[in-house]
């Protein structure tokens, strides 16, 4: 009989809790389980680059494993790629892919760089880096070659090119370390109006079994899932400026 009252008590206060509970409707979401990573993310997919214009990326190799060559080709590019959310009925240029050559002059441990004229930016917190490549099935690895918020330089790896025709790779940025200065660094949060990562170019690291002859591959399409929260919702209007 002594237990009775606790029984009571458990009973009522598990009614409350459903009572609470039932406060919020369907398709609601509750405010204490929404962390910020979910509440505050706006991520798009943009075009970094279409490989449109000639002489904007070059290739090389060290001349001791043998020479390169870089040019445009005239090609649809991948089959089925689908247009970016927004850009369906623009009227973009988009008639050309890029395409290296490597001739080897020795088998062994060697790479190659593919990199543009210039570093390209990518607006927001970078989520994932993309690109459509031709890799002819070898086994060689590419690695997007990327420069954070503090200019310092990493490597993503972004597959293997053992696949026959065009294949869509992609790299995953890992997220921002909490302490704001190991890892890759996209934002300072001192500095709101600056984030981002820079594009720096690509290496192809080969197998040694594999690296004889000639090597052709091809790029096309070279996009980024980006969170530009952010840069969409800042009023920079009431910023205060530094440098008095």
């Amino acid at each position: 009989m002594k237990r009775f009252p606790i029984v009571l008590l458990i009973f009522f206060a598990a009614m409350f809790v459903y009572a609470q509970q039932q406060d919020v409707e369907v398709g609601e979401t509750d405010p204490s389980l929404v962390g910020i990573d979910a509440a505050e993310q706006y991520i798009i997919e943009v075009s970094i680059d279409r490989f449109e214009f000639e002489g904007f990326w070059r290739s090389s190799i060290s001349p001791d494993d043998g020479y390169s060559t870089s040019r445009l080709f005239e090609s649809p590019g991948a089959m089925g790629k689908r247009p970016i959310r927004g850009e369906e009925n623009m009227d973009i240029q988009d008639k050309f892919v890029l395409g290296t050559r490597v001739d080897f002059l020795r088998r062994g441990y060697s790479s190659f760089f593919i990199f543009p004229t210039r570093p390209l930016p990518i607006e927001g917190i970078t989520k994932t880096i993309s690109m459509q490549v031709a890799g002819r099935n070898f086994n060689h690895e590419l690695f997007v070659l990327i420069q954070d918020f503090f200019g310092r330089y990493f490597e993503l790896s972004m597959g293997k090119l053992n696949h026959q025709g065009w294949k869509q790779m992609t790299a995953t940025v890992p997220p921002q370390s909490p302490d704001g200065f190991s890892g890759i660094i996209q934002r300072n949060y001192h500095y709101t109006n600056q984030a981002g990562i820079k594009i720096i170019g690509f290496r192809i690291d080969c197998d040694p079994m594999q690296a004889r002859g000639s090597y052709y591959v091809y790029f096309d399409d070279l996009r980024a899932h980006t969170d530009v929260y952010t840069e969409r919702f800042r009023d920079e209007s009431n910023d205060m400026p530094d440098g008095w």
